[in-house]
């Protein structure tokens, strides 16, 4: 058990009964509301000092809306300390005027517009689509990266390519195949990406890609392993990707994994991955 607070930088909220997710209604377990009380109660005791809200994939024409809502939470619970929106960047210089306000909000740090699941693995290197995240750099905000598959992970690291004024943040470690226990080409890829210096890679993720009745820490730790050799101490960060994690494993048990997998490791690095990343990156 970690012996200070920590920052998850991926919490998910969402209310079917006032957005429309579509993709939830494949998953019938967790396609109920899930709010901060019943976070608060699947953290257990684990403390946490702040959030980071994440975009759920509600319908795109309620993005503002989602913003909007998250917000009101924020006034009410001050843990609640950035929030990374949904955008229509394929649509380049005209996305821009919805950026710009997206960026008004004081909360808005971040921008994702998921790769994962557009049919075409090079979506993300169509012109308008890398014109609209170069966009980001002009307002401070930076693209965090939601991919599966090595082909969408290698377009992703020449998106990153040509875009070398904005940060980017690599969601649930590029999604390797751990239930398949294959570590190639992933790693390689990570460390390609973790070359360009404007990277970064969350920690999460991991349980829902490997077997969700029986991981282990024995089966994550390879991939644990590749992620701090190639992003490090000073560019990995913790994320619970609550509620989504709870397919697979409590609250409690991926933070206690993941202590566990970096076990041996300094106090002031153990703070970094849990905290100290998050403050400095989401300027929290």
């Amino acid at each position: 058990m970690l012996n200070f607070p920590i920052i998850d930088t991926h919490l998910h909220l969402w209310d079917p009964s006032l957005f429309r997710y579509a993709w939830l209604d494949e998953i019938p377990r967790l396609n109920r509301a899930h709010l901060l009380a019943d976070y608060d109660r699947d953290r257990g005791q684990v403390e946490v000092e702040s959030m980071v809200f994440l975009q759920c994939e509600a319908e795109f024409t309620q993005n503002q809306q989602e913003v909007a809502w998250v917000s009101g939470f924020a006034r009410e619970d001050s843990r609640i300390g950035a929030i990374v929106s949904w955008a229509p960047l394929e649509q380049g210089e005209r996305a821009r005027t919805e950026i710009e306000q997206l960026a008004d909000n004081r909360l808005v740090r971040g921008i994702r517009r998921i790769i994962q699941f557009e049919p075409d693995p090079a979506f993300c290197l169509q012109p308008e689509f890398i014109a609209g995240v170069q966009i980001l750099a002009d307002f401070d905000l930076h693209f965090e990266i939601c991919l599966k598959g090595n082909e969408q992970f290698r377009n992703a690291i020449t998106l990153v390519e040509k875009c070398p004024q904005v940060r980017f943040l690599l969601d649930h470690i590029g999604k390797p195949f751990i239930d398949e226990g294959t570590l190639e080409p992933w790693k390689s890829l990570l460390a390609q990406l973790s070359a360009l210096p404007n990277t970064w890679c969350k920690m999460s993720g991991l349980v829902t890609e490997a077997d969700h009745e029986t991981w282990t820490q024995t089966q994550l730790q390879p991939y644990i392993d590749s992620v701090m050799e190639s992003f490090g101490w000073e560019r990995t960060m913790f994320g619970g990707d609550w509620p989504v994690v709870r397919l697979a494993s409590e609250y409690p048990r991926w933070v206690d994994t993941l202590t566990a997998a970096l076990s041996g490791a300094a106090e002031d690095d153990l703070r970094k991955v849990f905290r100290d990343n998050a403050v400095a990156f989401y300027r929290l």
